[in-house]
């Protein structure tokens, strides 16, 4: 084997990193993928999270190591880390390149079967497309939070995730749909609090229990969401002091109904909560008042 033949084995595979800056120059944070498309595993500074991680993983770009680290987050637009020592080591080794779509202002739709794609035709607006080895990327213009199985064979990919870089794809990059969007909201249980009669003063008239009335009920369930929805801190405490608050109003005159409970339960989960986690909260308030 000649020398000239051992040096151009040494040199990264080019196609990658021009690819990488190629992105970087459009302002889309951009990172190797190894062997079986996964990033590359953290530096000996990083291991085990020895280095405490970066001080805000919600941003993409490599930690203060000279690795490719922490997975999505070593995703950057910078030339000079994507061309640097450690960088040009993994490119070497590199079969693929990722890119961060939330870094990159995008959601990524990943569908990875036929039916998955004859849904997404019949349900999701139109936008740029690309084929994958098992089905096709759906981009949109925009960012959400991540989730994997939405439904059977989606995935969202946007922040705090990454997506391998398959070309430009065809098609007009469109906004994020709302129909996107309400994928990440899971569908709260059907929960029926037990109704339980109370014995009432009679009222002039015959008017009904003011818990019955459309608007009274109306206004304490609106109030109930923009509780959960304001809270910037300790949700799943919100969550369920704000189901408590609903309980002892409502829980006894059976006017609770399933739509006011999952109208609870999407705000909880809008904020993060799971849908177990919204159970748990329920039960334990219903638990604590006794119903």
């Amino acid at each position: 084997m000649t020398q000239a033949t051992l040096r151009r084995r040494a040199l990264p595979a080019p196609s990658l990193m021009v690819t990488a800056l190629t992105l970087a120059a459009l302002g889309i944070p951009s990172l190797p993928l190894r062997a079986g498309k996964v990033p590359f595993g953290n530096c000996p500074m990083c291991a085990d999270n020895a280095c405490g991680g970066r001080p805000n993983m919600k941003t993409p770009g490599p930690c203060q190591c000279p690795g490719v680290c922490h997975a999505w987050a070593a995703a950057t637009t910078d030339a000079a880390v994507l061309t640097s020592p450690a960088w040009t080591t993994a490119w070497r080794r590199a079969v693929a390149v990722a890119y961060h779509p939330g870094g990159a202002g995008l959601t990524v739709v990943d569908l990875d079967n036929a039916d998955a794609i004859a849904w997404a035709r019949t349900t999701l607006p139109a936008t740029r497309t690309l084929a994958t080895t098992r089905g096709e990327h759906w981009i949109y213009r925009g960012t959400m939070t991540s989730h994997n199985a939405v439904r059977p064979g989606v995935d969202i990919k946007s922040t705090m995730s990454y997506a391998r870089y398959l070309g430009r794809g065809t098609g007009t990059l469109t906004d994020l749909p709302d129909a996107v969007r309400a994928l990440a909201v899971k569908e709260p249980p059907a929960v029926r609090p037990t109704a339980r009669s109370v014995s009432v003063p009679a009222r002039s008239g015959g008017r009904q229990c003011p818990h019955r009335t459309p608007v009274f009920l109306e206004r304490g369930i609106a109030m109930a969401e923009q509780r959960i929805t304001a809270a910037p801190s300790a949700v799943h405490a919100t969550v369920y002091a704000t189901f408590l608050a609903v309980l002892s109003r409502h829980g006894r005159c059976g006017c609770l109904t399933d739509t006011h409970v999952a109208r609870l339960f999407t705000a909880a989960q809008t904020k993060g909560e799971t849908a177990r986690h919204c159970m748990d909260a329920w039960n334990n308030a219903r638990t604590t008042l006794g119903l």
